[in-house]
């Protein structure tokens, strides 16, 4: 039997699935998908598809490339969806199946303890300001008794903890083999039992940082996977483009100047000047970020001549202080190198720093774009437009033709047939394509409001109304609502409404993202208003539109602010604009539009999880109805009944509270 009949048999009625799965039910979505996998796999090429919610895509791709008997690597958009797939899906497929399948979870050196950092921590007299001594000693005590090291196993780790950079290593502060705890390392063992196994779970995060540098153990894994999936593949190119390109950062300089002088006056006091040395850096530094004035948090300065826009006259001195001050580190390091490892790890850290920093002082590579951050610490950047070129040299040009499968997929990857928002900047033109549509019944589960004689978008006065109304709307469900901005600065306006609108409410919670780790904001959030709790409104932006999954009455409404364009003065997109023109295309309709389209998917996507659940989807910006192109944005969206009046919203939310009410009367 091949494998496109054995995966067929699988998903049948009566088949393995459905013997012993629970809550298996065959779709015709997805087993379209999972045989054009298996197709795919057999005809060793490459494969795009967009599995609308509800298909059920994780079972589409994994039992194909189970079924195989080939090595594989998956590769998601976040750790979460990692230990989502390495501990629930893949054992319960694995057990299904009877395979004699190895598997593992591979991630990135920071998710790992480095035992040897965290016993130089201890030693450090001068632990940062908010580092409690009470989290190292259970991180301590935690590291006697784990066996993988991974910190996401540590119950109650914000991962927001300035404990964490302190106890973790990176590519720059990590020892390699001269480590004294190499023998020990979790991230060696993590590496290990990932070359040994059948079946790899990464990110993408891991494996661009692999492809750029060469340094997480992907490169050498690669080689002997046939089959290669990326999972919420849509994230692929920005995530690719912040590694194949160069940065420079003043807290990568801060902390390096920490390290070494941490490493000198514990194992070389009195050889060289150590003050004086990290004194000259961490000034140098200090400069450069005061050259950036003051700035709005998340500012993006255009940087297209010598000197970024808005900088001050001594930005470019400040730069080459930068240079020479990491140049001054390796000379003086050069001296002590024999003493230690850490001194020559050390020292390739202040030459890795001095090379970017020159990088920063040189002109910008062709096809490049190049810009400044502003925060509470600068960023330097100079990033590719796209992942393309990489793509077509370093993933499908690197693999003998006909050796290698890739299977790219996610629930969103474009508003055409072709997916061209997707498969252009990823280098997959001409790839074959799929779209499997929602198994969802939108027209009677889901509706969509967009409210009249609403503030511009750009009217100060619009955050607020919309906070106004989302207060109207969240009480009478009782909370159940998130609401999601576009910028930052409108989550503030509308959260902070909101919070003092439901200040002495007794029956809703607000939640706003940045008030408690994410984790703990999606569980809250969850839980709703069981075990007569309060219900929750939750107000967050950026990451928080897509990857959550809300299903049941926990979540019933969705308000979006503003129709998600990206800022049209954003560098990044500024360049990918003028590249479209120059080729006599239209920046609006191929970028700004297809964006705006995915975004907006990807947000509405929180609304319906479930075959059961309902909802309503309230986009507070006219443009959607009163502009020519947002026929094309509604045509993205699924098929929903349209509400006309703010009465027929009120009125079915008020139908949502009277089932909810009914099926929770007890039996």
């Amino acid at each position: 039997m091949n494998l496109v009949s054995e995966v067929e048999e699988a998903f049948a009625p009566g088949g393995v699935l459905s013997r012993t799965t629970e809550h298996f039910v065959p779709r015709i979505g997805q087993t379209e998908m999972a045989l054009a996998v298996a197709r795919a796999i057999e005809a060793a090429r490459p494969l795009v598809v967009e599995a609308s919610t509800g298909v059920g895509k994780t079972f589409s791709y994994l039992v194909p490339a189970l079924l195989s008997g080939e090595r594989v690597l998956l590769s998601t958009a976040t750790k979460a969806l990692q230990d989502q797939l390495f501990g629930r899906d893949l054992p319960r497929l694995v057990q299904a199946f009877g395979l004699p399948v190895r598997t593992a979870l591979l991630k990135g050196r920071a998710s790992y303890l480095c035992l040897h950092r965290m016993e130089m921590a201890r030693q450090d007299p001068h632990l940062p300001e908010g580092v409690a001594v009470r989290a190292l000693a259970r991180i301590e005590q935690w590291s006697q008794v784990t066996r993988t090291g991974d910190l996401a196993e540590l119950p109650g780790l914000d991962e927001r903890s300035p404990i964490i950079p302190l106890v973790t290593s990176t590519r720059d502060n990590c020892l390699g083999t001269q480590c004294p705890r190499f023998r020990a390392c979790h991230v060696n063992l993590a590496r290990r039992e990932a070359m040994a196994a059948d079946v790899v779970v990464i990110n993408h995060h891991l494996f661009f940082a692999d492809l750029a540098v060469r340094e997480s153990g992907v490169a050498e894994l690669l080689p002997s996977v046939r089959i290669a999936i990326f999972d919420e593949a849509h994230q692929l190119n920005e995530i690719g483009v912040q590694f194949l390109g160069t940065n420079l950062t003043t807290g990568q300089l801060l902390d390096f100047s920490r390290d070494l002088l941490a490493a000198g006056l514990q194992l070389a006091r009195g050889l060289v000047d150590w003050q004086g040395i990290v004194g000259a850096t961490e000034r140098a530094a200090r400069e450069l970020r005061l050259c950036a004035g003051k700035h709005y948090p998340g500012t993006k300065l255009r940087w297209t001549s010598d000197v970024p826009e808005s900088m001050d006259i001594g930005w470019e001195q400040a730069l080459k202080a930068v240079h020479a001050s990491c140049l001054q580190a390796c000379t003086a390091l050069d001296t002590v190198s024999e003493i230690a490892p850490d001194f020559v790890r050390l020292q390739e850290r202040a030459n890795d720093l001095a090379q970017r920093a020159e990088t920063f002082v040189n002109a910008c590579e062709a096809g490049c774009v190049r810009w400044v951050d502003v925060g509470a610490q600068l960023r330097l950047v100079e990033s590719p437009l796209d992942i393309a070129q990489a793509v077509k040299t370093k993933m499908l040009g690197a693999s003998a033709e006909g050796t290698k499968t890739w299977i790219f997929t996610s629930a969103t990857l474009g508003d055409d047939e072709k997916l061209t928002w997707f498969t252009q900047p990823c280098g997959l033109s001409g790839t074959d394509v799929l779209r499997v549509g929602s198994p969802f019944d939108y027209a009677r589960q889901a509706a969509l409001y967009v409210p009249p004689n609403f503030p511009k978008p750009g009217d100060p006065a619009h955050s607020k109304k919309v906070a106004e109304c989302a207060a109207v709307w969240s009480r009478r469900l009782g909370g159940r609502t998130m609401v999601l901005t576009t910028t930052l600065r409108a989550l503030r306006t509308i959260g902070e409404a909101l919070a003092e609108a439901f200040e002495a409410s007794d029956e809703v919670q607000v939640l706003i993202q940045g008030d408690m780790p994410k984790r703990a904001l999606i569980e809250r959030f969850r839980a709703g208003n069981s075990n007569a709790g309060k219900g929750c409104v939750l107000v967050a932006s950026a990451s928080f539109w897509e990857g959550i999954d809300v299903p049941g009455d926990a979540l019933q409404l969705v308000i979006i602010d503003k129709l998600p364009f990206p800022p049209p003065n954003d560098p990044m997109a500024e360049a990918r604009s003028k590249l479209l023109e120059s080729q006599g295309r239209s920046a609006f309709n191929d970028y700004f539009l297809p964006e705006a389209a995915v975004a907006l998917k990807q947000g509405a996507g929180r609304l319906i999880r479930r075959e059961t659940d309902q909802g309503v989807l309230v986009v507070c910006d006219s443009r959607l109805v009163s502009m020519g192109y947002g026929r094309r944005l509604l045509r993205a969206l699924p098929a929903m009944q349209r509400l006309t009046s703010e009465q027929e919203l009120l009125d079915k939310l008020a139908g949502f509270t009277k089932i909810c009410t009914k099926d929770c009367l007890p039996t």
